[in-house]
């Protein structure tokens, strides 16, 4: 099965009906498990495993031949070609606590190169949609990162790992030194968001340690398809998985590479 076989609407398509189907558990949720501790405070739902479920359920009856990454099943390997990157349920601690900031994540990619994106915002209900080569979208209307030309007049989003190790000891010096140059930094704890907020022009540059590449698969395609520019924090090429991401505008990059040089 190749992409001459199918439209690359047909692939979003597909990742828009899973993304709602899912959105339509997370929001009916009546109770919200604790099934699994990962780590101290990393946690796992019983609506994140639902989530998973009916997501790869739908992908699957679509395109059997495809392989699936998901954040709590890993990789179903098929050798192929064509492989979904999913994160059901994307800040699931601001889930479980009833804070608005969370989501759904969906991507497919083929060869390692982003073909489609579905991010869906909970609970408000944005959906972010990208098509490689085609621009991105908020609820159908096309959207792009902002204008802002100085770090002096930016906004700016991170987030922090479970793993209080050397990664996050760095980037507290970064929230430090950018919270100082700028008109502020927000954490707000699902990075599939921070990327759409950013390829939106609601923010303008996000940046983070140890990530995960269902965390970024789709938020990568949408940000970059707005006109966004993503490398790693030194400024070289980046991959969904690498641990480490800077993502701006493109107008103030070269600002805050040079500040993270001399920050880290």
């Amino acid at each position: 099965m190749t992409t001459k076989s199918y439209h690359n609407n047909d692939f979003l398509n597909t990742a828009i009906n899973a993304v709602e189907t899912a959105s339509g558990i997370i929001l009916n949720a009546s109770t919200r498990v604790i099934k699994e501790y990962k780590s101290r405070t990393d946690l796992v739902t019983n609506i994140d495993l639902k989530s998973e479920q009916i997501i790869k359920e739908i992908i699957s009856s679509k395109f059997p031949t495809h392989s699936i990454l998901a954040e709590e099943s890993g990789l179903a390997n098929n050798n192929s070609e064509f492989c979904w990157i999913i994160d059901p349920l994307d800040g699931t601690t601001n889930f479980v606590h009833d804070y608005p900031s969370y989501g759904i994540s969906i991507a497919l990619y083929e060869n390692g190169v982003p073909l489609i994106a579905a991010v869906k915002e909970l609970p408000i209900g944005n959906l972010y949609t990208a098509i490689k080569g085609s621009g991105a979208h908020c609820n159908n209307i096309k959207i792009n990162s902002s204008y802002t030309k100085t770090l002096s007049s930016s906004l700016l989003v991170t987030g922090f790992g479970y793993n209080h190790g050397d990664n996050w000891k760095k980037n507290m010096k970064l929230f430090k030194v950018f919270t100082d140059k700028t008109q502020g930094v927000r954490r707000l704890g699902s990075a599939s968001i921070d990327f759409c907020h950013l390829a939106c022009g609601k923010v303008d540059a996000f940046w983070e340690y140890d990530l995960k590449p269902w965390d970024v698969a789709a938020g990568y395609l949408i940000a970059t398809e707005s006109g966004c520019l993503i490398t790693k924090l030194n400024g070289d090429e980046y991959s969904i998985y690498d641990n480490q991401v800077l993502a701006t505008n493109s107008l103030i990059h070269q600002e805050m590479i040079s500040i993270i040089n001399k920050t880290i």
